[in-house]
């Protein structure tokens, strides 16, 4: 018998092997003019994929030399705007008040990609569409169909909703396969990770 465990891992080979890589040259490209001209950029995700994106923001800064920022990471102004304003707009607050703007860009993890009329991710929603009105530019990494993050970036990885009842754990585990290939890219990494640093002409055992 094929154990769970041959099972999901049989899954992600599926999944992997269905991403669209034109889709992830297409982020870079768009992360590198941003870096380049000298915007910054803001990592967005709830729940599991706020964890990522306090850990992608470290990578962007350190490996990729990116001015970046999560907004999860204050959780005292998060949780003052979530008593105060509501959930809604914790986001797009957040980002009206670092001034937001034309050159800067916003990086969503997200297993639906935000969806207004069923009021999920309604803070997702909301600072993408703040993006769209100071005209920073929006890139995504999502689950499912995309919702309204796939519908408005400027370029979007969906990772195939392939296996319906693991659509969750699929998703947010690839997110940081996506991003890791991104800071590791060529036209983006700008300093050696520590580990390869160190080990560099030694042979792999």
């Amino acid at each position: 018998m094929t154990s769970f465990a041959e099972t999901y891992l049989e899954e992600t080979v599926r999944i992997v092997n269905a991403l669209d890589a034109e889709a992830i040259e297409a982020i870079v490209a768009g992360l590198r003019t941003v870096r380049d001209g000298d915007g910054r950029l803001f990592i967005l995700g709830v729940g599991g994929s706020a964890g990522h994106a306090s850990h992608a923001v470290n990578d962007f800064r350190k490996i990729c030399g990116f001015e970046a920022y999560a907004p999860t990471d204050n959780v005292s102004e998060l949780t003052a705007r979530t008593n105060d304003e509501g959930w809604d707009t914790t986001f797009s607050a957040w980002l009206r008040g670092s001034r937001l703007r034309r050159g800067d860009a916003l990086l969503v993890y997200s297993v639906g990609g935000g969806d207004a009329e069923r009021n999920v991710s309604a803070n997702l929603v909301a600072a993408i569409d703040l993006a769209a009105e100071v005209g920073a530019s929006v890139y995504g990494i999502i689950g499912r169909d995309g919702g309204h993050t796939a519908r408005v970036a400027d370029a979007c990885v969906v990772v195939p909703p392939l296996v319906g009842e693991r659509i969750t754990p699929h998703t947010e585990g690839l997110c940081a396969v996506v991003w890791h290939l991104l800071v590791s890219h060529p036209d983006l990494q700008l300093t050696a990770t520590k580990w390869e640093s160190t080990t560099a002409g030694e042979p792999v055992s």
